[in-house]
């Protein structure tokens, strides 16, 4: 009878539990934006194809150590921006700022407005040696062909940087003037840390007291086909972005004959470090953004996917489980270790002296430097092997901006607008931008790319057979319009 009465308490608290999800469930309504579809604006998509094309033949690959590096490539770049963009460079001052870097001023009619500033980055990154003959097109040709815009920094990131300058050309044209100032910031190092650019940008901002209501740079995308359990595009506004950390690993020994090893050599002290680092990750964190996603997008999707996302309370430790599988998924949710460099040795009968690695960590907001730096000391417990910066851009994951701030409507809204199939929630920014060095002068950084891609798509940033269809880039283009007209509405 005892037995009985614990099965009928189970049975009737699983009954419970549920009814209380499936409630929940009901009650977790839409939370999109119900806006009507902006006014179709007319484009000539293939003229602006063309003057994106032609600005993907120069090769304007930055260099960590070398500001000078590609200078000419630059100009050329610069003059191709005053030549395509006339009636803009009429409007709008521009400065040269740091090595190459561009500040575009649009001032705006109401000196009491807050100012917004749009980014994007001149430079891309160089091609995988050996790769160029799996192109399509050649990398540096810029040419469009069969509906797409072909070659290195067509999405990464010139197609924002001329979808800005198309738009506000076409605004300039029509005569629009915004009540506040809009900067375009666009820097040419981006690629490598943004030290010279970006930062001297935002210093520029901050010793003129200019304080931005938001920053838009590159980031999330409109995902189609990308979002498990979802049947409509996914438009994912960047609201953080993760840090970012390298540190290497050095270990000394005495070196000797192969023949004779002792019981510890370095490359097995080194190896068991890396792989203590890589068997145990820092741990995962659910609540707060990756959770604000998840609940968002639960809505729109269907069955047990919409079920156990609105009921993270219930589900939460079955989600974490299956999530952490998906490396997409999983870097939402937890500070990354990734092992990426090693070297040790320079003969085969020679017991090496010393062994070093690199570690790379995109740090989730939440977790810091120093964090990590304890969770390294931790998991490899050898005081012999020592621990130092293998960067001078080690940085702190970013502050998290409002979803609930103007700000981040004024996109929102933009985005349900051009996209209006889509559905849109924040996201997190896993890689680097410029934008990381704004915050001291803003509040409101996000991260945004308004082109759809497909999971075919993605392996093409800084891969092979980078392109942009000609149909998305006209896209973008009405994106930014609309943008400039939401943002001083």
């Amino acid at each position: 009878m005892a037995v009985k009465r614990v099965l009928v308490v189970a049975l009737a608290g699983i009954g419970l539990l549920a009814v209380a999800a499936g409630v929940n469930t009901a009650l977790s309504g839409s939370r999109q934006l119900k806006v009507a579809p902006a006014p179709a604006l007319a484009i000539d998509e293939n003229a602006a194809a063309q003057r994106l094309a032609e600005s993907l033949r120069f090769t304007t690959i930055s260099d960590a150590t070398d500001a000078d590096a590609n200078a000419a490539e630059f100009d050329k770049l610069h003059a191709h921006l005053q030549a395509s963009f006339p009636r803009l460079h009429a409007a709008l001052k521009r400065e040269d700022v740091g090595s190459h870097a561009l500040l575009y001023t649009w001032q705006g009619s109401d000196p009491k407005a807050a100012p917004v500033m749009w980014m994007a980055h001149q430079d891309v990154v160089p091609i995988a040696p050996g790769t160029e003959k799996d192109w399509t097109q050649q990398p540096f040709s810029g040419v469009v062909a069969d509906g797409f815009v072909w070659g290195r920094g067509a999405w990464d990131d010139k197609g924002n940087l001329y979808a800005q300058m198309e738009a506000i050309e076409m605004l300039v044209a029509s005569g629009y003037q915004p009540k506040r100032t809009i900067y375009l910031a666009f820097g040419a190092d981006e690629e490598v840390g943004g030290t010279r650019g970006a930062v001297a940008i935002a210093a520029l901002m901050k010793s003129r007291g200019v304080k931005l209501d938001y920053v838009l740079d590159e980031g999330l995308l409109v995902l189609q086909g990308v979002v498990p359990g979802l049947q409509v595009p996914a438009a994912m506004i960047g609201v953080a972005e993760k840090g970012y950390a390298s540190y290497k690993l050095d270990l000394s020994t005495a070196p000797g004959h192969s023949s004779m090893p002792p019981p510890q050599t370095a490359i097995g002290m080194m190896s068991k470090a890396l792989a203590d680092l890589e068997a145990n990750q820092m741990p995962v964190h659910m609540k707060g953004l990756p959770q604000t996603s998840f609940e968002i997008l639960a809505p729109e999707m269907s069955g047990f996917n919409r079920v156990a996302l609105s009921n993270f309370w219930l589900f939460s430790p079955v989600l974490e489980r299956v999530m952490v599988k998906t490396p997409s998924v999983n870097a939402l949710m937890r500070t990354t270790t990734a092992l990426t460099m090693v070297n040790a040795g320079v003969k085969d009968n020679v017991l090496p002296g010393s062994a070093s690695a690199t570690v790379n960590f995109r740090l989730l907001p939440g977790d810091t430097l120093t964090d990590v730096k304890d969770h390294m000391r931790k998991v490899i417990g050898n005081d012999a092997i020592r621990i130092s910066d293998a960067t001078t851009y080690n940085a702190e994951a970013s502050h998290v901006a409002s979803v609930d701030g103007v700000a981040y409507g004024i996109v929102n809204r933009t985005v349900r607008e051009v996209f209006p199939d889509a559905v849109v929630a924040p996201g997190l920014m896993v890689a680097a931008t410029d934008s990381r060095h704004f915050e001291a002068v803003s509040d409101n950084i996000l991260k945004f790319g308004p082109v759809r891609a497909t999971s075919e798509d993605l392996p093409r940033f800084h891969g092979t057979n980078e392109r942009m269809s000609v149909k998305n880039y006209g896209d973008m283009i009405r994106f930014y319009h609309q943008l400039a007209r939401n943002s001083n509405s």
